[in-house]
């Protein structure tokens, strides 16, 4: 058991406004009942347009930022938690900002010498008129997480998704378009300088979507992955060198694709408000490692700090 929280207010943020609320409300849950195990006062709020009034009533002395996608992992929160000076957990607003805009991040990625897909912006109507590249190729919303709204067009196709045109698209006006690259999904969390472990993700539908990523049953994770221990070496050593790149703190979590017949290894985007879910990945590995649910909880809680 994780020695206590005993006298620390946490203020436990979830819900929220974006498309990956419920997500955000399932890792809430998960936390609020951690951290009232450890001893901690804790305050769920779920998180609407008058957070900053809350929470100045509040006055917490942690905000354990479990948002998911926009407003809530894209710098905006991180903002408001640093005007009112309360110390918060995951990264600050730069690199939540940075990592959230998935053009950006690949910039400063490639920069920092990290593989990552080729691709580029292109306007929705565009993308939705004709192929902007030969198929197969993967299309998905520059700024969204949890994997909403992402189309994998497969070769053969007649013609781009078209729902990209439609006015009930609202995942902004241009969309990253990247070929798409067989093997295996991989993942790796890291906890402030360390790589934890390399996870497969085995989908069901054969796409790592919303679905397959929170859905019972959605995916299996081989935990280790049956990968060579070079690549499983190298995916860790990339996992951390992205997470400093980008600035960020405390947990966060890299994607890659591992094409196996070719031997590459594309880091895709990283996450800096991953899911602490049931069946999340980040609380898998931390076990795999012998750290239980809670003692990442209070890890993360005691990492908290503004300014960020």
């Amino acid at each position: 058991m994780a020695e206590t929280l005993s006298g620390i207010h946490v203020a436990v943020l979830m819900g929220g406004l974006s498309s990956e609320r419920e997500v955000s409300l399932s890792t809430g849950a998960g936390c609020v009942a951690a951290l009232r195990r450890l001893g901690a006062k804790v305050s769920p709020v779920d998180v609407g347009r008058d957070v900053a009034q809350v929470l100045a009533a509040l006055k917490p002395d942690v905000a354990l930022n479990v948002l998911h996608g926009r407003w809530g992992e894209d710098g905006c929160m991180q903002g408001v938690l640093e005007m009112l000076a309360i110390p918060y957990t995951h990264s600050g607003v730069l690199a939540s900002a940075l990592a959230m805009d998935k053009a950006k991040a690949k910039a400063v990625l490639a920069a920092a010498g990290i593989a990552v897909p080729g691709g580029g912006l292109f306007n929705r109507f565009e993308a939705a008129k004709d192929h902007v590249m030969a198929p197969p190729y993967v299309v998905k919303p520059n700024a969204e997480g949890s994997s909403v709204g992402v189309f994998l067009v497969f070769e053969g196709a007649n013609s781009p998704p078209q729902e990209l045109a439609q006015a009930s698209w609202t995942y902004g006006e241009e969309v990253m378009i990247e070929p798409y690259i067989a093997g295996k999904e991989l993942a790796v969390a890291v906890m402030g300088d360390r790589a934890l472990a390399v996870t497969e993700i085995v989908p069901r539908t054969g796409f790592y979507d919303y679905e397959a990523k929170y859905g019972e049953g959605g995916s299996s994770h081989v935990l280790p992955a049956p990968i060579p221990e070079g690549v499983a070496r190298k995916a860790m050593a990339m996992s951390v060198q992205a997470h400093a790149a980008l600035g960020c703190r405390g947990v966060t979590r890299s994607d890659f694709r591992y094409d196996d017949i070719k031997d590459e290894l594309v880091l895709l985007e990283v996450n800096t408000q991953p899911g602490m879910t049931p069946t999340s990945l980040v609380p898998e590995q931390a076990a795999y490692l012998g750290m239980g649910y809670d003692d990442l909880v209070k890890w993360i809680v005691e990492d908290a700090s503004c300014p960020r």
